[in-house]
């Protein structure tokens, strides 16, 4: 059994504890959250701090992506492995460098930037551009509620709640629509420039709009369209296309647990959803995988 502890109980920590208790091979051994009591989960420890907890093989980090890089390097160093949901693409690549220097160290694994996007989506487009190595792939999100866009909007000052929705342009461009409700005395224009400015939506076309309250808005799904088009050997205008609708929370949860189940059988180090073995991710044995799937 691979024991696993849940850092964060927000929407996808509840997701991340419902698809271990659901996976044969996995036992949860505690929940991390400075604000949830120990009786909330019955009979599942809740603790302040990791060190609390004993036997952790790997930690799922269900926490703000900004939180990400600080923990799980503290955590690797201890000799626990880590499965992040980081998702800042602009700054993966750096995030993939310290936390795989912070796992050599620890003698640990870390499986970074997986989830939604980067994750899955990351290894779709890795395997259409192997299919055709030259061409172009664009991805569309939406149209669906942006969990990391809508954390990021909430740490703003002035902010009480917000909630960020992305709507498909097509060609890989997308409109941010956010919803904002404010503190009392808060300034809405100062707020709507920081939200611009954020390296979130820096880059797409943003819409900051002042609400009252979010009830009647939430949905938490979300969805993909991925296309390319592009020339395998010199056969030109070969196309894919990959779609899926989900629940963002659910989703990202069950793969960073799959993702647990890969990297702790990897050599130390750091690992994206590019590097761990699609075999590695599933439960079961290796025969029976490939007499299935293959």
């Amino acid at each position: 059994m691979i024991k696993a502890a849940v850092l964060g109980y927000g929407n996808i920590g509840k997701a991340a504890i419902e698809a271990i208790n659901a996976a044969p091979d996995f036992e949860l051994v505690g929940v991390v959250s400075r604000t949830l009591e120990n009786e909330a989960l019955g009979g599942t420890p809740v603790v302040r701090n990791i060190d609390e907890l004993n036997g952790v093989q790997v930690a799922i980090l269900c926490i703000p992506s900004r939180n990400v890089p600080d923990i799980a390097e503290e955590i690797l160093l201890k000799g626990i492995s880590t499965v992040d949901c980081f998702d800042i693409h602009s700054e993966t690549l750096n995030l993939f460098k310290r936390l795989d220097a912070a796992a050599k160290k620890g003698n640990s694994t870390s499986a970074t930037s997986i989830g939604f996007d980067p994750g899955i989506d990351s290894a779709v487009r890795a395997l259409l551009e192997a299919a055709a190595p030259k061409g172009l792939t664009y991805t569309n999100f939406g149209p669906g509620m942006s969990m990391g866009h809508s954390v990021a909007v909430r740490k703003i000052a002035g902010v009480k709640d917000a909630m960020s929705v992305t709507i498909p342009l097509g060609t890989g461009l997308h409109r941010r629509m956010v919803y904002v409700v404010l503190e009392d005395g808060a300034d809405f224009n100062t707020v709507s420039a920081q939200v611009k400015a954020d390296p979130y939506f820096v880059n797409d076309e943003t819409h900051v709009i002042q609400v009252t309250n979010l009830d009647m808005l939430i949905d938490r799904g979300h969805s993909v369209s991925i296309q390319r088009k592009g020339v395998s050997g010199s056969a030109q205008n070969q196309r894919f296309s990959f779609e899926m609708s989900i629940d963002n929370p659910a989703m990202t949860a069950q793969m960073m647990v799959s993702a647990a189940r890969a990297v702790i059988r990897q050599a130390p180090g750091a690992y994206t959803m590019l590097h761990l073995p699609p075999i590695d991710l599933l439960y079961g044995s290796q025969e029976e995988l490939i007499r299935r799937l293959v």
